[in-house]
């Protein structure tokens, strides 16, 4: 039996904060000309994990709720965050985040709303949601094949991850389409790039949930190949990771 989505990074914490790509601040600069999203604005960041995105937001002069559901990652976001006086961490769930209703005008969901209850996620975010709020999806979509680096590392996550295939990137286009409808949304997107050494792309594949972990019989060769890999196509010693940023927007009411 597989752990639930809100267990499946506990062991994972300290490779995601260290590891995980952060998000471009372009994302903002849409949100605040589409979106209207002022400093003022209170934004309840659901599954915000460890609060790559929901700093920015803080940055922003936003007070924000970080809404998780997984101990680990909400103690990690909560000490890694520490200095911020508009933060406010809440352990919920996007189903149930415990927030009173219409208390936000925006909510957002980073690198998450594919493992909710779309349905029931759907009529929460739309419970707490002030009149004419917006919700925000994003999503980093690592490139699979613009390189003969992001080749190979797609098939190793083929041959060796646990569930890769289930909970790989194209479940993304569907889920949108269910949350939003049927109310209209928009979508932009934008580039972004990580560079590893070793120790780094380690630490990338490792913060992934469907990465085995030393135990499972599928670690060890699959550390082998990867490291296989980054001897074959790394230069100056690096590797580098190709992510297209997607974000949707819209109004669920």
């Amino acid at each position: 039996m597989g752990k639930t989505p809100t267990a499946r990074f506990s062991d994972r914490v300290e490779n995601y904060v260290r590891y995980r790509p952060g998000y471009p601040p372009e994302v903002l600069v849409v949100l605040r000309a589409e979106c209207g999203l002022r400093p003022e604005h209170v934004v309840a960041d659901i599954a915000s994990g460890t609060g790559a995105f929901t700093r920015l937001l803080l940055d922003n002069g936003n007070h924000v709720f970080a809404v998780e559901p997984n101990a680990e990652m909400r103690e990690a976001g909560s000490r890694l965050l520490d200095s911020y006086i508009n933060l406010t961490s809440v352990a919920g769930t996007a189903e149930e985040t415990t927030l009173p209703s219409a208390s936000v005008e925006f909510v957002t969901a980073a690198q998450a709303a594919h493992w909710f209850e779309r349905g029931r996620a759907r009529e929460e975010f739309a419970r707490i949601l002030k009149p004419d709020g917006w919700c925000v999806l994003i999503w980093n979509e690592r490139r699979t094949a613009n390189t003969h680096f992001l080749r190979d590392y797609e098939e190793l996550l083929l041959t060796y991850g646990t569930d890769y295939k289930e909970v790989r990137h194209e479940r993304t286009t569907a889920t949108i389409h269910e949350f939003f409808a049927p109310a209209p949304y928009q979508e932009r997107a934008f580039d972004l790039r990580q560079r590893f050494d070793y120790e780094g792309l380690a630490g990338r594949l490792l913060s992934s949930s469907y990465a085995p972990l030393a135990g499972h019989p599928n670690h060890a060769p699959m550390m082998r190949k990867l490291e296989r890999i980054f001897n074959a196509h790394s230069q100056s010693n690096v590797v580098e990771f190709e992510y297209n940023t997607r974000v949707f927007y819209g109004r669920l009411k």
